[in-house]
């Protein structure tokens, strides 16, 4: 399993919207995806405006190829796109260890 951390930043002030709108994004959109196997949005408590979007995918070529390629993606970032200060800074993980 490959873990999607995607670090957004946004306008505080523009936060209950993008919330609601990430959420649908997430829920209508991302969830059909090939391989997709279930997301977490946490907002943080220090920096106002910056959100992690947590993403599990089967593979890798899952996100990178199958969404990220698709027609999907752009309906995903018609969503949520508007809404970002700057371009977010996604990245790739796997599970070295497990307690």
């Amino acid at each position: 399993m490959i873990l999607e951390h995607a670090d957004i930043r946004i306008d505080p002030a523009k936060a209950a919207a993008f919330e609601d709108a990430i959420t649908r994004g997430a829920s209508t959109v991302i969830s059909k995806a090939k391989g997709f196997q279930g997301y977490k949005i946490n907002r943080s408590i220090e920096s106002p405006g910056r959100y992690l979007l947590m993403i599990y995918w089967d593979t890798l070529e899952d996100h990178t190829v199958g969404f990220r390629e698709s027609p999907a993606f752009v309906e995903w970032r018609a969503i949520v796109g508007p809404f970002f200060v700057q371009p977010p800074v996604v990245e790739h993980l796997e599970l070295v260890r497990k307690s």
